[in-house]
């Protein structure tokens, strides 16, 4: 792929690159069409941005809605449509105090009332969306007047905040209807057409003190990582969404392109199911763990951007433990395989597909690392519907998570009730253990608590961590506003509000 996009680098210039752009100069202009490429997306495809799954959902979701709170570019928590979000004492009520100059794009205004029939719609028993799981433990919640909504517990949560401010709890009005959907976001939606399309265009109403400054963008799907790249040489596209760490230099050679490098908490996990064999032992889980030589993960798949992983998640997290660095360690594996009952290795299946740059790669090295521990795995490459169509019930197979804390992330992912608990992991004591950090108020309470949850992930758990990938987005040096964000969301976190088109100097 390589050496043929340089045959095209040079081809888009007449030659070798020369054409250098320079830097943008002066304050955002307003105007134009901004068209943002992606490799991803099917007939599952949405406009609700409380069921975004994949790459183009989660674009839809960020731009058309808004949240209570958000993480902004450094990973800290801060209020949107929420003024403020405090608990009581004990974390059994948090109170919001909303924005009053907030609108929906279609002119009304947005109140306590639309705030409670979001979260209502989103933890409703017979039809619960992505972030319900994090909410199991709301009784009630209630509007106080028209500008404060109290969120009442069953029992504590000292980071209810944390998880309103996921992207998929998007706050929409009382009369919400996906078919048409409104939201209080920069933009809203013109046309939409599942995995080829979407186009939005500037909310007239929008309530934030930056942007948007364009007046249109267009979210267009690709099938494959070779099509996206050959749109952006041939400018057919601003931008766009996650390249290969491979092509990086290839592409910043191009004096006309920018590589937009973030450091992140993105990680992009082997998920074994734990309640089918040969996973529902933890010496095998543990065997392949030993399997993996993560610093050539990091040199092959990331071409060096990226940091190595220990078999944990949320590393931005506070309370993330230095336990010592898991090192390939092949006579281990070997030895915990025998132990296990395959003295003469392992065959096993991997199930993948190009769900976010850099996991087919990963597990074409992986394969190739652990061949020497026994363990033989067949790459199972899907296409992208058919693989998300089952991709809960694999019992070896691959996945990506952005930037998460800790207890949203296992709300997420690693409960039983989760909603993307890939793994099928259901560990009652590292259940009991992260229900307790839930409730836990003291902050060195509840760390000490998380730390024995991921003591239990990084010696029994269910998912190769090998390591944190860097966000590597490239865009036309015309685009302007593109700054590092540490989410792993790609092009700033999709805030593509605070993006502009520029005339360069």
């Amino acid at each position: 792929m390589v050496i043929g996009l340089g045959g095209l680098l040079a081809a888009c210039s007449g030659g070798p690159i020369t054409n250098e752009l320079p830097e943008l100069t002066g304050p955002p202009q307003k105007g134009g069409t901004l068209r943002v490429g992606f490799v991803g997306g099917g007939a599952a495809d949405t406009l609700d941005g409380a069921q975004a799954t994949n790459l183009g959902d989660i674009a839809r979701a960020i731009n058309m809605y808004d949240t209570l709170m958000y993480r902004d570019d450094d990973y800290v928590l801060r209020p949107m449509l929420a003024t403020s979000l405090r608990p009581n004492a004990e974390a059994t009520v948090w109170t919001a105090e909303l924005r009053k100059d907030v609108k929906f794009s279609d002119g009304r205004d947005m109140t306590a009332k639309d705030v409670v029939a979001s979260v209502k719609r989103i933890i409703d028993p017979d039809n619960p969306l992505n972030g319900a799981a994090g909410l199991a433990h709301l009784a009630d919640v209630v509007a106080v007047d028209d500008y404060t909504v109290e969120f009442r517990l069953s029992s504590p949560d000292s980071s209810l905040d944390d998880g309103l401010g996921q992207y998929t709890m998007t706050i929409v009005p009382e009369d919400f209807d996906p078919a048409n959907p409104i939201g209080t976001g920069p933009y809203h939606v013109e046309e939409f057409v599942p995995a080829r399309l979407t186009v939005l265009t500037a909310n007239p109403h929008y309530w934030g003190d930056e942007g948007p400054y364009l007046d249109r963008i267009e979210l267009l799907n690709f099938n494959d990582t070779d099509a996206l790249i050959n749109a952006l040489l041939s400018t057919q596209v601003d931008a766009v969404a996650q390249i290969p760490a491979a092509l990086s230099e290839v592409i910043e050679s191009d004096g006309r392109m920018r590589v937009l490098d973030s450091e992140t908490g993105m990680w992009l996990p082997f998920t074994m199911r734990t309640d089918v064999a040969p996973f529902d032992d933890e010496r095998v889980r543990q065997a392949f763990r030993l399997a993996v030589d993560r610093e050539q993960m990091i040199e092959q798949v990331l071409s060096g951007h990226g940091r190595v992983g220990n078999d944990m998640f949320a590393p931005y997290d506070s309370a993330y433990p230095e336990f010592p660095q898991r090192t390939q360690d092949i006579a281990e594996a070997k030895r915990l395989l025998a132990e296990a009952g395959y003295p003469d290795g392992i065959d096993v299946e991997l199930a993948t597909a190009p769900i976010q740059a850099g996991v087919v790669e990963a597990a074409q090295v992986y394969a190739e690392q652990a061949a020497a521990a026994g363990i033989r795995i067949t790459i199972n490459r899907m296409d992208l519907t058919t693989y998300w169509g089952d991709y809960l019930n694999y019992p070896f197979s691959q996945s990506f998570w952005y930037t998460r804390n800790f207890l949203p992330q296992a709300n997420s992912g690693s409960m039983p009730d989760a909603p993307f608990n890939e793994t099928h992991w259901a560990d009652e004591e590292f259940v009991q253990l992260v229900e307790q950090a839930r409730r836990e108020t003291d902050d060195a309470a509840r760390a000490g608590l998380i730390e024995q949850a991921q003591q239990i992930m990084y010696d029994r758990g269910s998912l190769i961590i090998w390591g944190f990938a860097n966000q590597l987005d490239a865009y036309q040096g015309y685009v302007g506003g593109l700054v590092p964000n540490t989410t792993g969301l790609p092009l700033s976190g999709f805030q593509l509000h605070r993006v502009w088109i520029g005339d360069v100097a």
